[in-house]
């Protein structure tokens, strides 16, 4: 196994992201049509914050009736993106090693990492993709 692979061979490079003043109608929409359950939130071209689908399960029914698409429309309309959101994130650059990410994930509580050179979103790494990875090397 290379010690210092950087993070950019296995992270999404084309990412699907929203902007802060999107609507939460909108996260979930994306979140059903691309089947992902994190997305990095923009404000202009800087990353603002991360949604996850946890974060809207939270707010609405759909986690108590397994993945049925009941969701509760008016807690999705009363909020917006920057009330559900993290805004505190834990980012990486490219060049971070495959093994500081998997460290970061083994003792932090999140599944995403948004990759970033400066304030410039530049893709997202999540646990499965390290798993994934360790499973190649074996």
């Amino acid at each position: 196994m290379k010690k210092k692979e950087p993070v950019s061979h296995i992270m999404t490079s084309h990412v699907y992201a929203v902007n802060h003043d999107d609507t939460l109608a909108n996260v979930v929409d994306i979140f059903r049509k691309h089947k992902i359950r994190h997305l990095p939130v923009l404000k202009g071209k800087s990353i603002a914050g991360i949604i996850s689908s946890t974060d809207i399960d939270r707010l609405t029914f759909g986690a108590l009736f397994e993945r049925e698409d009941t969701t509760d429309q008016a807690m999705l309309e009363m909020l917006t993106i920057p009330h559900v959101m993290t805004s505190k994130m834990t980012t990486v650059s490219p060049d971070t090693s495959i093994k500081e990410v998997a460290e970061i994930f083994a003792t932090a509580h999140f599944h995403a990492l948004p990759v970033v050179e400066g304030e410039k979103l530049k893709g997202i790494v999540t646990t499965t993709d390290v798993i994934k990875y360790m499973l190649e090397q074996y």
